[in-house]
């Protein structure tokens, strides 16, 4: 029976980035641990089911050292000590594949003639977020109260899709990696990502993430189209990571959804009512969490007020999404 060697930091490397549940990799590799010490060497039939099952290369286990895998764009990440963190083979995998989805379709439309898109990178960083803001209205065709004749928050998220797709943006959400249905994206992880591109620009919505939050992410990747980044991020708490660029997109995504001065002026009115945000999220049509992040930003409430009110609505999210089935 042929053995193999393998080095215990590549297979706590490969165990580790697989995210898998640990009783459950003791269950299927009841000697996992004896393969860790050194004690016993797994054979090679075990190593390549091992590989399949944490999703690694087999050719990766024959190495010293575990390599070093990073995204081809930058992830952003909200908390800061995340930023070393292996992004997941899922993460890896559905980048990978937009790339080739984009690479296809750049291709096909420059063999049409298709011309490019002029709103790809024309904002700076340093505008402010309401002339930015304005800007990616008039390319969708948008005006500053477009949401509020919505009937509702998910009509308007309908549309901004279908908006999006008219001015040439490829727009994918999914759950899961490609039609496997066994693996699941995580919204921890990453809510989506933006592939820049002056052709065919595509950007990418967690479908596992809640519905409130999809609008969100998708109004904060178009705002990375506008200044020409491509990236993928998490958004934790609807919060930026320390970034310009993550920082200009958050407030060009807020002032897009609910404009400043609209805000400004419903904000006496409601702002003693039980709940506020639901009275704001009616108007603009959008979700309760992005009226109270809103909130945040325009200083009408503070940061503790906000995590707090996120919080519970983040477990009500996860009981809602835990009841349904499906996920891609």
């Amino acid at each position: 029976m042929s053995r193999v060697d393998v080095s215990e930091s590549v297979l706590r490397w490969a165990l580790d980035r697989s995210k898998l549940d640990e009783n459950k990799l003791q269950a299927k590799y009841p000697k996992i641990h004896q393969w860790l010490t050194g004690e016993i060497k797994p054979t090679l039939k075990q190593l390549e089911e091992l590989a399949k099952t944490t999703m690694t290369p087999l050719g990766f286990f024959f190495l010293k050292e575990p390599p070093i895998i990073r995204l081809p764009i930058p992830h952003f990440r909200t908390q800061g000590d995340d930023d070393m963190r292996q992004p997941s083979p899922n993460l890896i995998e559905t980048v990978h594949m937009m790339e080739r989805r984009q690479a296809w379709m750049r291709e096909f439309l420059i063999e049409q003639g298709q011309e490019k898109h002029e709103y790809i990178n024309s904002a700076r960083v340093d505008e402010k977020s309401t002339v930015t803001a304005q800007k990616i209205r008039a390319t969708l065709g948008f005006d500053a109260e477009w949401a509020s004749r919505c009937p509702n928050w998910t009509k308007a998220l309908d549309i901004l899709r279908k908006a999006m797709e008219d001015v040439g943006i490829l727009v994918v959400v999914n759950g899961i990696v490609g039609n496997n249905t066994h693996r699941k994206l995580d919204p921890e992880e990453f809510r989506g990502f933006v592939l820049a591109d002056e052709y065919a620009p595509l950007v990418f919505v967690n479908g596992a993430d809640g519905k409130a939050a999809q609008m969100f992410t998708l109004a904060h990747e178009l705002a990375h189209l506008f200044f020409g980044s491509s990236a993928a991020f998490d958004l934790r708490e609807l919060q930026p990571a320390e970034d310009s660029v993550e920082k200009a997109c958050n407030q060009v995504a807020a002032e897009f959804l609910v404009p400043e001065k609209s805000l400004q002026e419903i904000w006496p009115s409601v702002m003693n009512e039980p709940e506020p945000f639901q009275t704001i999220a009616k108007k603009f049509k959008v979700s309760v969490l992005v009226a109270a992040r809103r909130a945040l930003d325009l200083d009408l409430i503070n940061k503790q007020m906000f995590l707090e009110f996120y919080r519970e609505y983040l477990r009500d999210e996860r009981r809602t999404t835990e009841s349904r089935s499906g996920g891609g």
